[in-house]
């Protein structure tokens, strides 16, 4: 009897090898979802109607203020008592997006947690801290294009590099047709095969710019301003810090840091809603 020249391999559960689990980078765990600050119960009456008055005037500026309008709602706190100042933060909480601003001034802006409504801090010779309503703070764009230029000059191509200089052509000539209000134009880095060569070549030529965002509505969005105009860096990460998707994006601000049209109805809505919580107390008391 010959010998069957093909060998004979059991079927079934149990007769083949396991295969190893498929590894998955960890997607954010959770989004952040909206929540009233938490009111201090104890707060000075008189502190606590004065930030109400605040509040309100904000509120109404911005039912009387379109969200694209200009000027935008804003009301300069820097003369106001220190103390109605800490409560009025205290009772805006703090929102998704945080904005960092070097330059001759330096800036620090929060979202609170009403989406759209922001607090500026002036760190300079002449201190500004202000409220205001809008998508972004306008200081912000302003200071993005501050130094910065549409000469860029392309590095040589060398060793290790693949596709850096053609996104760098792509990105600059973008950047030079640009106007104000064009739709965003995005160049996905994670889709591409980019050496380590080309991710060093990248920041390298583009700058670091005076702007940095960080977006935490779901997960960490990270932007970066470029010394090109209107160019940004917008990095997402999951809960462990590893980056998930690598973008250049040509646009006036990315669209992730701001607030929309709906953001801003819904905070006109929710600021009214936080006036009552917040006035309750003293209805109580009289």
């Amino acid at each position: 009897m010959k010998e069957f020249p093909i060998p004979v391999v059991a079927f079934g559960p149990g007769s083949q090898p396991e295969e190893e689990d498929l590894q998955y980078l960890p997607l954010p765990a959770a989004m952040m979802t909206f929540a009233l600050p938490v009111l201090n119960e104890e707060a000075d009456p008189a502190l606590m109607a004065a930030v109400c008055a605040v509040v309100e005037q904000l509120r109404t500026k911005m039912e009387a203020t379109p969200l694209a309008s200009s000027p935008i709602p804003v009301i300069e706190l820097q003369e106001m008592d220190t103390e109605v100042v800490r409560l009025l933060n205290q009772t805006m909480g703090e929102g998704e997006v945080s904005i960092s601003v070097r330059g001759s001034s330096a800036y620090r802006i929060q979202e609170t947690v009403f989406a759209g409504v922001w607090r500026l801090h002036e760190f300079a010779a002449l201190t500004r801290d202000a409220i205001m309503a809008c998508a972004i703070p306008p200081i912000v764009t302003q200071w993005a294009r501050e130094d910065a230029s549409l000469d860029c000059t392309m590095p040589e191509k060398t060793p290790g590099i693949m596709n850096a200089l053609s996104v760098l052509t792509e990105i600059v000539g973008k950047a030079r047709a640009y106007k104000a209000g064009d739709a965003a134009h995005v160049v996905n880095l994670t889709l591409l095969p980019m050496s380590p060569e080309d991710m060093e070549c990248l920041p390298q030529t583009l700058g670091v710019g005076a702007v940095t965002i960080l977006s935490r509505g779901y997960g960490n969005c990270r932007i970066t301003s470029t010394r090109l105009p209107n160019v940004w860096w917008v990095q997402y990460f999951n809960s462990m810090d590893t980056l998930i998707l690598n973008t250049l994006e040509v646009s006036d601000v990315p669209e992730v840091a701001q607030a929309s049209q709906e953001d801003y109805e819904d905070s006109i809505e929710r600021l009214g809603e936080w006036l009552q919580v917040m006035q309750e107390p003293a209805k109580l008391d009289a």
